[in-house]
C-alpha cells in the first residue's frame, strides 16, 4: 500500500495497482515538470497541470517560445528533482493570503483561478522544496515516489481556459508509469500510432483532404469515396435486414424547433445559425428533431411500433480550431443515426436487438469492445422518476444479455441515459463509437402520441442510436486500425493489374474487363515503367492483390497472383482467381 495526500490534507492508503494511485503519480509528475520549468525558465507563468488518460500535461506561458528539442533539458531537471526526494506538503490559506502568495510569486493565472473559487473556503496548496503550487491534489508523499518511468512527449498550443479570446499557452504533454517496462510498452505503442496516423495515410492513399478555406470540413477524394460508399452500402444492407427504413431530413431548420427540443438551451454554443426571410434558423448539430417531425407527419398506432427510422445525416458542430484533428475531430460529419419509437414494454427487447446489430458491425472489423452505462449529467431535463426508469431499463437489458459493463457516472445525454460501446483497435487504443440512448424527454416536449390497443392515446419512448457514430471518425479509426491495408471487401482498389510490358497491354485490358464485370474494383497500370517499380508502387498503395501478366499468362490465359498477405502465389486461371476474390468479398457483405 502507498500513501497519498488528499485535497483536504488527509492521508489515504491506496494500492499501487489502483487507478487513483497512477492518476496521483501522474499529477505529482506534472508538478515536478512545473518545478523544473521554473528552474530553467524563472519568468514562465504557470496555468494548470492535471493528470489525464495515459499521462499528464501542464499549460505554461513562456516569455519566448520553446520547441520540442527543449524537452530533454526540462526532463533532465525533473530527474534531479526526483532524485532529491523533496517532501510534498499540503497547506491551506484564506482567500486573501492565497491571492497574496500567488501575486508575490508572480503567477497571474493562479490568482485568476483563486478569484473564481467559492467565497469562504480555504484554498489548498502543495509545496515541494522551492516550489509551491495552487492545487486540490491528491499527491504522493515526496518527489522521489514519482520514480524513473516518466517521459515528456510533445508540445501543443492551448488557449487559456479553452477560450479563443484568451492567450495561447504552451501545453507540455508527458506520461508516467509504475515501471520502465510499462513506459517503454506505451512509448512503443505511441510510435506505432504515429506510423498509423490516418492523416498521413489519408494523403498517401488519396482518401481525403482538408483546405484552409474550410478548417475542420473534410473533402473526400475518389478513393475515399469508394471506401465511404462501400461502408454505407454495408450499413444499409444490415439495417434493411433488421427492420429499419431510411429517411433524410433537412440540414437547416427553424430555431424554434431547437428550442422545443432543448438543444438551444443545452447546446447552442456548438450550433451554427443563419437567417432566412428574417427568421432565425439553425444548421442541425443532431438528426433527432428531424426524425421527430417525420414521426409526427401521420397518425401512429401501437401496431406501427417499433418504428425504426434510420438516417445518415450530415450534422455541423462548432469545434475550436485548436481542437480539430483530421477526421477524428471535425466541424461537419455524417452521423449514422437511427431513432426507434417504441412502447414501454418494448424497451428491453429493442435495446437487445440494437446491441446485437452493433456487435455484428464490430465483428466484421475485428474490434473487441467494452460497454459503459452513462447516467444522468448535471445539465439535464426531465423528472427523477423518468431518469430512474430509463437507467433501470438500460441496466436490465445489458444484464439480460450477460454483458459486462461499468457505470460512467454523469456522462449521459441531457435528455437520457445511454449505453456506450468502446471499441479497441489493434494497438490497444479505445474509441467510443456506438451508443444507445433511451429518451423519455423529447417525446414529452414534442407531444408524440400513438393509439394504443385500448383505443387511448399514449406517449412513445424514443431510442437514439448509432453504430459507426461519426462516419468520418470511423473511417479515421479503421484507417489507423488497418494502417491503410483495408480488408479486400473494403479496399478502394481491390486488384491492380501490372503488365510486364506494353506488348501485353491488350491481354491486360481483357483481364481488367472480366474483373470489372464480376463487380470487383480493379485498376490497370498502363505506365511504361519497369515491373519492379510497378510492384513497389502497388505495395505502397496497399492493394490486396496484384495480377502480373506476361507472355506465358497471355498464351495460357492465366494470371500470376501476388497478394498483400502471402506475396508471390504463382499462376492461376482468371476464372478461379475471380471466384476466389468474389467469395472473399461476399463472405463479408452477404453475412
Amino acid at each position: 500500500m502507498a500513501k497519498i495526500t488528499m485535497h483536504d490534507g488527509s492521508i489515504q492508503e491506496v494500492a499501487e495497482n489502483e487507478e487513483l494511485y497512477l492518476s496521483t503519480l501522474r499529477h505529482s509528475c506534472s508538478h515536478v515538470l512545473a518545478q523544473a520549468v521554473k528552474h530553467i525558465y524563472p519568468n514562465a507563468k504557470l496555468a494548470i497541470g492535471p493528470s489525464i488518460a495515459d499521462g499528464f500535461y501542464y499549460d505554461i506561458d513562456f516569455e519566448e517560445p520553446i520547441s520540442e528539442k527543449d524537452l530533454e533539458g526540462i526532463e533532465n531537471e525533473m530527474r534531479k528533482i526526483v532524485k532529491a526526494k523533496e517532501k510534498i506538503e499540503y497547506f491551506a490559506l484564506p482567500r486573501e493570503e492565497a491571492v497574496k502568495l500567488m501575486t508575490d510569486l508572480e503567477e497571474p493565472y493562479k490568482v485568476e483561478l483563486i478569484n473564481d473559487l467559492p467565497e469562504g473556503e480555504l484554498i489548498s496548496f502543495f509545496r515541494q522544496g522551492d516550489f509551491t503550487d495552487l492545487c486540490a491534489g491528491p499527491h504522493l508523499q515526496n518527489t522521489g515516489e514519482v520514480g524513473k518511468a516518466f517521459k515528456l512527449r510533445t508540445l501543443a498550443g492551448a488557449y487559456w481556459r479553452g477560450s479563443e479570446k484568451n492567450k495561447m499557452l504552451t501545453r507540455i504533454y508527458g506520461t508516467a508509469f509504475l515501471s520502465k517496462e510499462e513506459l517503454q510498452e506505451y512509448l512503443d505503442r505511441m510510435e506505432e500510432a504515429k506510423k498509423r496516423d490516418h492523416r498521413k495515410i489519408g494523403r498517401d492513399l488519396g482518401l481525403f483532404m482538408f483546405s484552409d478555406y474550410g478548417p475542420g470540413f473534410p473533402f473526400f477524394l475518389p478513393n475515399g469515396m469508394v471506401l465511404r460508399n462501400t461502408l454505407m452500402d454495408f450499413w444499409r444492407k444490415k439495417h434493411y435486414a433488421n427492420g429499419y427504413v431510411e429517411i433524410s431530413t433537412p440540414v437547416i431548420l427553424n430555431k424554434t424547433l431547437w428550442e422545443t427540443s432543448g438543444h438551444w438551451d443545452h447546446y447552442s454554443e456548438n450550433m451554427y445559425t443563419t437567417k432566412i426571410d428574417e427568421e432565425d434558423f439553425c444548421i442541425k448539430p443532431m438528426n433527432c428533431p428531424g426524425s421527430i417531425l417525420v414521426y409526427q407527419s401521420e397518425p401512429r398506432s401501437y401496431k406501427d411500433l417499433p418504428l425504426r427510422l434510420a438516417e445518415c445525416g450530415l450534422v455541423h458542430r462548432h469545434e475550436k480550431r485548436g481542437e480539430l484533428h483530421g477526421l477524428m475531430r471535425v466541424r461537419c460529419f455524417t452521423q449514422d443515426d437511427a431513432h426507434t419509437y417504441i412502447t414501454p414494454d418494448q424497451i428491453q427487447e429493442e435495446v437487445m436487438a440494437i446491441s446485437r446489430l452493433i456487435n455484428e458491425f464490430y465483428q466484421v472489423f475485428g474490434f473487441e469492445y467494452h460497454i459503459e452505462l452513462s447516467t444522468r449529467p448535471e445539465s439535464s431535463m426531465g423528472s427523477d422518476e423518468d431518469w430512474e426508469r430509463a437507467e433501470s431499463a438500460l441496466k436490465a437489458a445489458i444484464e439480460a444479455m450477460n454483458l459486462p459493463y461499468v457505470i460512467n457516472e454523469g456522462d449521459g445525454a441531457f435528455y437520457g441515459p445511454k449505453i456506450d460501446f468502446h471499441v479497441k483497435d489493434c494497438i490497444g487504443r479505445t474509441w467510443q463509437c456506438g451508443t444507445i440512448q433511451l429518451d423519455f424527454q423529447l417525446p414529452q416536449r414534442f407531444g408524440l402520441e400513438y393509439m394504443g390497443a385500448d383505443g387511448e392515446k399514449h406517449q412513445p419512448i424514443m431510442i437514439h442510436r448509432v453504430c459507426f457514430g461519426s462516419v468520418e471518425r470511423f473511417i479515421g479509426i479503421i484507417t489507423e486500425h488497418f494502417a491503410g491495408a483495408f480488408p479486400t471487401w473494403l479496399a478502394p482498389v481491390q486488384i491492380k493489374i501490372l503488365p510486364v510490358s506494353d506488348k501485353f497491354m491488350g491481354y491486360a485490358e481483357e483481364v481488367c474487363a472480366a474483373i470489372q464485370k464480376a463487380g470487383l474494383r480493379v485498376k490497370l497500370d498502363t505506365r511504361s515503367e519497369k515491373l519492379g517499380w510497378k510492384i513497389r508502387e502497388a505495395q505502397k498503395e496497399k492493394v490486396p492483390y496484384m495480377l502480373i501478366v506476361g507472355e506465358k499468362d497471355m498464351n495460357d490465359k492465366t494470371v500470376s497472383v501476388r497478394s498483400r498477405a502471402n506475396g508471390d502465389e504463382g499462376a492461376t486461371s482468371l476464372e478461379s482467381f475471380i471466384a476466389r476474390v468474389r467469395d472473399e468479398v461476399d463472405a463479408v457483405i452477404n453475412a
